[in-house]
């Protein structure tokens, strides 16, 4: 989420550091404070922003590097007539408060001239000490220390779209935190056009709405996109007359960004040729809690090539997981502007996943690929992907040619494993229990 959010506000890595995943603390070049704080209101995953003054492997190397910090950048957040207070955040260990005492007292070097003021300061500069992410394993000292002024934090966006609060929900409506992480893995900004092929109640419109992208989307459930039929709430049976899409979005000052919600199958396009979208955000069904379908049966799609199916009412038919993807990927190679991007969910059974199995397209390039637990057998990755390359005609089926085809077609067996195992959990329990 971070590097998604700084190759659209600026910035990069330091270059003395590498990503660190065994680090909760990281060490960025961003131009400016602004810029800082403009990534900070977006961010689900990163707590708070500093400015950082001096780190160190060591208590010394922290003290000699804040010393080679440039007085000048130090001296406006320093005057007499200031207030400021010292917080100390210790990641993987407890420090009492005569430890505590003695770190802050150890920064008497730093030329402060204002008067210390714990409940409103004006400025706030924090102590970072990191431990390591083992809690059997906690060292005696530190490995990294850092020393800066705080910029700006915000974790209130994931509260306040809280789906427990949210007018209409259905069985797998996005959990708002995930949902803005999925908005920012695609670089959502203000103006854009922002679609999902597989809206359900709209729970990823909204957080694209909320960068100020106007958005749309199509699913094949009459019911849920015109909001009718049995509710998912606990204690209400049926939806009320107002619970859709655009009632969302209204209940969070959203309204004018919804540009429509339509019934459609999306292995059949109805769009015409063009590249549309600036990004495509969704949550393809797993056949889990919602079945996956498409319209037709193998019969009728025969049949509907030999004649016109004007006025003619397909059933649906099992949409098998593999060509959920297929058709996702060549649907955005299609019709995402060049260097748009696709985020979507892969479900995955643990097991047997390797990266091979993760689909591509020609026109398509791999940006990230993360994880998020299901079970100890399953998981799902979040998957994004950007548009590099101008779709032509004989990109339609380029999947069919790819020889990596056929692993991709275990992913039709997620629903069985998923299930296999649950039911060895219960029966495992049930032996247990027994005992």
């Amino acid at each position: 989420e971070i590097t998604s959010l700084l190759s659209l506000y600026g910035g990069q890595f330091s270059g003395e550091q590498e990503i660190r995943v065994n680090s909760p603390f990281w060490i960025l070049s961003i131009p400016s404070e602004e810029m800082a704080r403009g990534l900070m209101k977006r961010t689900v995953c990163a707590k708070s922003v500093f400015e950082l003054w001096g780190h160190g492997r060591s208590a010394g190397e922290l003290y000699a590097s804040l010393q080679d910090y440039p007085v000048d950048k130090m001296l406006p957040y320093l005057q007499s007539d200031s207030t400021y207070k010292v917080h100390i955040h210790t990641f993987n260990k407890t420090l009492t408060q005569a430890q505590k005492i003695k770190r802050i007292d150890a920064l008497e070097f730093l030329p402060f001239k204002g008067k210390v003021n714990l409940k409103n300061p004006d400025h706030i500069f924090w102590i970072l000490e990191d431990y390591g992410m083992d809690p059997n394993n906690v060292p005696e000292e530190p490995f990294h220390l850092y020393f800066g002024r705080w910029v700006h934090g915000q974790r209130e966006l994931i509260e306040s779209y809280s789906v427990k609060k949210r007018h209409f929900i259905g069985n797998t409506s996005m959990d708002a935190c995930l949902s803005f992480i999925m908005a920012n893995h695609g670089r959502v900004k203000p103006n854009d056009v922002v679609y999902d092929p597989f809206v359900g109640t709209g729970g990823l419109l909204i957080s694209s709405a909320h960068f100020g992208a106007y958005v749309c989307g199509t699913d094949i459930d009459y019911n849920t996109i015109h909001g009718l039929g049995k509710a998912s709430r606990k204690n209400q049976k049926w939806r009320g007359p107002d619970e859709n899409i655009r009632a969302n979005l209204r209940q969070y000052g959203l309204e004018k960004y919804y540009l429509d919600a339509l019934v459609s199958d999306s292995s059949r396009p109805i769009w015409r040729k063009g590249m549309l979208f600036d990004a495509i955000i969704t949550d393809p069904p797993y056949g889990i809690r919602e079945a996956t379908r498409r319209m037709g049966s193998q019969k009728e799609m025969v049949k509907s090539a030999e004649r016109s199916t004007e006025n003619h009412i397909f059933v649906s038919s099992n949409y098998h997981l593999s060509d959920i993807f297929f058709d996702l990927l060549k649907f955005a190679a299609e019709y995402l502007v060049m260097g748009g991007r696709l985020v979507y969910w892969l479900p995955i059974y643990r097991p047997e996943y390797t990266e091979d199995i993760i689909p591509c397209h020609p026109c398509l390039k791999l940006i990230s690929n993360c994880e998020q637990m299901l079970s100890s057998h399953t998981s799902r990755r979040l998957i994004t992907m950007e548009k590099m390359k101008e779709f032509k005609d004989q990109d339609q089926n380029s999947h069919l040619l790819d020889g990596q085809y056929m692993p991709y077609r275990g992913h039709n067996s997620f629903r069985e494993k998923y299930f296999s195992g649950v039911t060895k959990r219960i029966a495992k329990e049930e032996k247990d229990n027994q005992k």
